[in-house]
């Protein structure tokens, strides 16, 4: 069986690395898994990229030109959006490798225009890391439903229009991709029932299969030596949190954390905040304790140390596909709160591992940290609990077999329907 993962990136962002996760995961199973990306950054050589210069020019002028639709929309959200508008060559790169089976991952920033798909003639299969297969442009969607019904008088547009640029790219995937007998992998229950629901999808095979992590290099380690190695105070309770971009995108709700970290204040002492994936600001929010900014960790270690020094991970988002950092922290046999939405409740079962706010209440999601933190009981309990889970759920082995036995009945599938 040859796979070929198809990404964007292969280390840049959580839905590369979950991608690149696979791969390996894949290729320790003896499963003959090639990537195929248009940005390399890791040296890898079971990983190929767009190696010529003019190659690789033109994907930087598809992924600009990308947002030149968006002019039309001056007073839009400042959210992400994608068109997919420009020729690429994908196809042709595929042909070379010639796989088995074509597993697309995020394949946005201009890498895949949307007519493309139907020119690959290989068994696909696509894992599912935001909404944007199925609307007609975001990327999350913030509540809107207009995907259900073809898109059109866009909010994140701010387009009071039917016939406006979503729609047209929501109708460009429905003319292409509802005949193609695709098979449709979420790695979280939620955005399953999302593309369950989308017309685009209605003709797709729909499973659901996490992410998976390597359970090894993510496992407990001794605290104080973390906090050692990362200058953090020894006598201070640590909340974890972070992201890219955290503090300026509003749907990882920073904002509801700072609330959240103002109340937890008056019932929890000698706490301190430190953040991961940002470096500090001019100005840094007052929440009445001390904040530690440790700014992008790009290496799996640096990034389980961070772990291993908290006490909890919070996850304030407003909407998730299935955290990566959500998913590092049990493995590290972190106890996490978030709010009880998208992926979270896949991987955070209240009372047993961590704590599920309701959304978007900042009361709620400081009591269940100030639980946590108080306890130290419910706490170790908890870290145990979040470790039997990973090992039970997500380790990378056990998600690449799952990938291979469905690579295997899709291929099977083809064969017979051919």
């Amino acid at each position: 069986m040859k796979p070929l993962i198809v990404s964007t990136f292969d280390t840049q962002g959580g839905a590369a690395r979950a991608a690149y996760r696979l791969h390996h995961g894949l290729r320790k199973c003896d499963v003959d898994s090639r990537m195929l990306v248009q940005e390399k950054t890791a040296d890898d050589y079971t990983v190929r990229s767009l190696e010529t210069k003019g190659a690789y020019l033109l994907a930087r002028i598809r992924a600009n030109f990308d947002i030149v639709p968006l002019c039309l929309y001056p007073k839009r959200c400042k959210t992400f959006f994608s068109s997919a508008i420009l020729p690429d060559s994908l196809k042709d790169e595929i042909y070379i490798l010639n796989p088995d089976v074509v597993h697309l991952h995020w394949v946005s920033y201009g890498f895949m225009r949307v007519e493309t798909l139907a020119a690959i003639r290989r068994p696909i299969v696509w894992t599912l890391h935001d909404m944007w297969p199925f609307t007609g442009g975001c990327h999350y969607s913030e509540g809107c439903d207009h995907y259900l019904t073809g898109c059109g008088c866009c909010p994140l547009l701010a387009s009071t229009k039917h016939n406006d640029l979503s729609r047209w790219n929501w109708n460009r995937k429905s003319n292409k991709w509802l005949s193609l007998p695709m098979t449709i992998v979420s790695p979280s229950r939620w955005l399953a029932d999302c593309a369950r629901k989308s017309p685009l999808f209605k003709n797709s095979n729909i499973v659901v299969i996490p992410n998976g992590i390597d359970i090894k290099r993510f496992s407990p380690r001794n605290k104080r030596l973390c906090r050692d190695i990362l200058s953090l105070p020894q006598n201070k309770k640590i909340i974890l949190c972070g992201g890219i971009n955290c503090r300026s995108d509003r749907r990882k709700g920073f904002d509801l954390l700072l609330s959240a970290l103002l109340q937890l204040k008056a019932t929890v002492s000698d706490v301190e905040l430190v953040i991961i994936g940002e470096s500090q600001p001019d100005t840094v929010p007052e929440v009445g304790f001390p904040i530690n900014y440790l700014g992008m960790l790009n290496d799996e270690i640096s990034l389980a140390l961070a772990y291993c020094c908290a006490d909890v991970f919070v996850a304030p988002s407003r909407e998730e596909n299935l955290s990566n950092m959500v998913m590092e922290s049990i493995a590290c046999g972190l106890p996490c709160v978030a709010f009880d939405i998208g992926g979270m409740p896949d991987m955070i079962e209240p009372g047993f591992n961590g704590f599920l706010a309701s959304p978007f209440d900042p009361a709620d999601l400081a009591a269940g940290m100030a639980r946590i933190l108080t306890d130290n009981s419910l706490q170790s309990e908890m870290s145990h609990r979040s470790r039997k889970k990973s090992e039970r759920e997500f380790a990378i082995e056990l998600v690449a077999r799952r990938y291979s036995q469905l690579y295997q009945e899709v291929c099977m599938h083809t064969a017979v329907g051919e």
